[in-house]
């Protein structure tokens, strides 16, 4: 790791060092921002002790984190414009990275010196979304094509639709042990448990269900949100050091032939369906190498840009031996050739069995870009698990007592925590970013509904008056803050 970094300017290496601590900071703040909608319902309803609970949800995200993969990582990467990560450069990079990342740590203390449930999910989105917004004004680019709206629209469907699911899911569930079990214990509150049968804890079996679908949201807290952190570590690295990370320099022999072999099918998929793509590919204009000197992502240019990135690759079976410049080349190719194979797949005519054919394609074209070194992995889940360990207090007594008019009953318990961590588990597989926050806070509105407990209506207010203006808030703070460093740098 550590020869990475050798040989920098010493105002780049301290950029990148304060700048990879921006980032855990980000993720420690996220971990104790988030961890009341894991220990919540196990510390309300004495599941669990305090210190028990918080200990054993940094180590479930932790391991969540490790885990996880990196597909909702470049989800949230994938945000900006195709354009905006293949022109990287230092100054830019830095740029971008310390304004949202400024925005969304602003943004999360703030709510959580409150003691609002607000989403990290939403505060880190909204941030991205403004560097691409103010980057597109900068630069006189259309604004519509200043975020990848396509991905944007995708992400702010699952974060809408998730608190909605889990506000039915939780209730429905909720209903379910009501009908199947209506004198249970289970339907009491910690304080009736204490008054009627003089009992500190849940029954044994409530109490087991609770604590094990906590640390299941730990664990799929971790995942998600985890991965959130190494997506933006990558664009940290890429931005100000990218001769060294745009493209995965441990890939093995295979993993380049198979990143070349992908090219060479591509190419083929495009001419078995001349008839349908010729025009919006302009297959067979264009001239051998025909490549604009300043080189953008044009599906017009598929061909030349296909045989541009099989020359780079050609011999190839180590991506060192590449000179940091054809690295950056390689990289440029290859995101290229995916965003335009993304845009092939949703035009109408193709078969259904040759778009399969296609996202295959995809991912192999992708396995050397999208990806996250060990030690980038680690250090995020060890910033989240630790940040877990410390400030939940402000928010248990929230998501407890604030959110229904009545206590919550261990079934309530038990019904949000399940539905949480099986709808972000569920993300998770589709490389969905969700908010946890939304998600449990939903969950437990629901039941406080199905319960006829009712609501608190200005607790309800201030979290729905986080989530809305959550967006905008980041939006306006990111970009006012990219447009003041590009001119600092200008």
């Amino acid at each position: 790791m550590i020869d990475l970094f050798s040989g920098l300017d010493a105002w780049v290496l301290v950029s990148l060092l304060l700048a990879l601590t921006f980032v855990l900071a980000f993720e420690f703040i996220n971990g104790f921002h988030d961890t009341a909608n894991a220990v919540a319902t196990v510390i309300y309803t004495k599941a669990m002790p305090p210190h028990l609970a918080v200990f054993f949800s940094g180590v479930f995200n932790f391991l969540g984190v490790l885990l996880g993969g990196v597909g909702v990582a470049y989800a949230i990467v994938h945000l900006l414009p195709v354009e905006l990560l293949i022109n990287v450069n230092t100054g830019h990079g830095l740029a971008m990275v310390f304004s949202l990342l400024a925005a969304a740590i602003t943004w999360n203390l703030g709510t959580w010196y409150f003691g609002i449930p607000a989403s990290s999910s939403h505060t880190l989105i909204g941030s991205i979304l403004g560097v691409g917004l103010a980057n597109a004004l900068i630069s006189d680019i259309p604004l519509g094509d200043g975020v990848n709206w396509q991905k944007a629209i995708d992400i702010g469907m699952s974060l809408v639709l998730s608190p909605m699911a889990g506000f039915a899911v939780a209730a429905l569930v909720l209903l379910g042990l009501k009908w199947w079990r209506p004198l249970s214990k289970m339907h009491k509150t910690p304080e009736q448990r204490r008054k009627l049968d003089d009992k500190k804890h849940p029954p044994f079996w409530n109490r087991l269900v609770l604590v094990i679908s906590a640390m299941g949201v730990s664990f799929v807290h971790g995942s998600n949100d985890g991965q959130k952190g190494i997506g933006l570590i990558m664009l940290v690295l890429i931005g100000i050091v990218p001769s060294a990370f745009v493209l995965d320099l441990n890939s093995t022999t295979y993993q380049i032939e198979r990143t070349r072999d992908a090219t060479l099918h591509l190419n083929q998929f495009y001419q078995r369906n001349e008839a349908t793509l010729g025009e919006f590919l302009a297959l067979g204009k264009a001239k051998e190498g025909d490549l604009p000197e300043q080189f953008s992502c044009n599906p017009q240019q598929t061909e030349p840009t296909i045989n541009a990135l099989l020359d780079s690759l050609k011999g190839v079976a180590d991506y060192r031996s590449l000179t940091p410049e054809k690295r950056i080349e390689v990289r440029r190719y290859l995101l290229c050739l995916d965003d335009t194979a993304k845009k092939v797949g949703k035009l109408p005519g193709l078969q259904a069995r040759e778009k399969a054919d296609l996202d295959k394609l995809r991912k192999d074209l992708t396995a050397t870009t999208e990806y996250a070194p060990f030690w980038v992995i680690l250090a995020v889940a060890l910033a989240l698990g630790l940040g877990t360990m410390v400030g939940w207090k402000r928010v248990v007594l929230t998501i407890g007592e604030k959110i229904g008019k009545q206590g919550m009953t261990y079934a309530q318990g038990m019904s949000a925590q399940i539905t949480a961590a099986c709808a972000i588990g569920m993300a998770n597989i589709f490389s969905l970013p969700v908010s946890t926050t939304h998600v449990l806070s939903s969950g437990v509105a629901g039941t406080m509904v199905a319960n006829k407990s009712g609501l608190q209506g200005g607790t309800v207010r201030t979290i729905l008056l986080a989530w809305v203006l959550t967006l905008p808030a980041t939006v306006g703070l990111s970009a006012g803050l990219f447009w003041l460093a590009t001119k600092a740098i200008g």
